[in-house]
């Protein structure tokens, strides 16, 4: 099944990091997030990606065109360094179509510029390309394949650790509690898309939440609810926990190595009725 990212943004929140390369393209470890990505969906065996570029194009091209194998597999060295023999690889069955989408398009323009790329699909996956996840994705795919829905968000706890309190008349404070204990869910991207999808993009808009509000109405906009691990590197921050985790070796989302995944059971996705929208019976906060 083809994989279409999204990996042109700017990143400014995480501008610090990368000053000239766009945000899929910070590291966590000894490879980019885009990087890490792509492993997850070639460990289920979708190798097949298409990457909507804009912003820092050119690092995203250079890193694949200069791909070291030996950053992230075993191998012997023999002969001076003049013959390397790898016990393993990343990338060698791998596809990868690189396609300039544009400096300020939005998601859906992006996707929209890529079109030809997935014709004659009977469905593909789509992402952004900076948030990991363990979430089972052949589950998630054989639900999104009974359903008659157009499209498939992974739908997850909101991530704020902030506080919210609740008020009395008298304007005291009568509760404080995490945020994440409220029934809100926020869109964690790993789309799942059929072809019609394209019948609700248009120019100037964007997929969410322009595209999809057309769904609502025809009930065809369905949540995989996951309460698993999920993580956005959005700020400088979120890369700093996604580094101290790599580095201590506790790395849910590395499901393709032994040695760095727990081996933890994966939690499978809440079921939510695939006819109704993903907003029924909560909030969805979408980004």
């Amino acid at each position: 099944m083809k994989v279409v990212l999204f990996c042109g943004g700017l990143g400014m929140r995480m501008r610090e990091g990368a000053a000239s390369a766009p945000k899929p393209m910070a590291m966590i470890g000894d490879r980019p997030l885009l990087w890490h990505v792509m492993r997850y969906y070639a460990h289920f065996g979708h190798t097949d990606f298409i990457l909507c570029l804009g912003y820092g194009a050119a690092a995203v091209k250079d890193y694949f065109l200069h791909y070291d194998e030996t950053l992230s597999n075993d191998f012997t060295l023999t002969m001076g360094g003049r013959d390397v023999r790898l016990f393993a690889t990343d990338i060698t069955d791998w596809n990868i179509t690189f396609i300039d989408t544009g400096l300020g398009a939005s998601i859906g323009e992006r996707l929209m510029r890529v079109r030809r790329h997935v014709d004659g699909e009977e469905m593909f996956l789509a992402n952004y390309a900076d948030t990991l996840t363990d979430a089972p994705l052949p589950a998630m795919i054989d639900r999104f394949r009974g359903s008659t829905a157009t499209a498939s968000l992974l739908a997850v706890p909101v991530q704020s650790t902030h506080h919210v309190i609740d008020i009395d008349e008298s304007d005291q404070v009568s509760r404080v509690r995490p945020i994440r204990e409220l029934m809100q869910w926020e869109n964690g991207g790993y789309f799942i898309l059929r072809p019609e999808i394209f019948d609700e993009l248009r120019e100037g808009e964007d997929m969410v939440p322009h595209a999809f509000d057309r769904l609502l109405p025809q009930r065809r906009l369905m949540a995989q609810r996951y309460t698993g691990f999920w993580r956005a590197a959005d700020t400088f921050k979120d890369r700093a926990e996604l580094e101290e985790l790599y580095h201590s070796a506790s790395c849910p989302w590395m499901l393709w190595d032994a040695n760095r995944h727990s081996g933890a059971p994966i939690p499978a996705p809440l079921g939510a009725r695939i006819d109704t929208p993903v907003a029924t019976g909560s909030h969805a906060l979408i980004r």
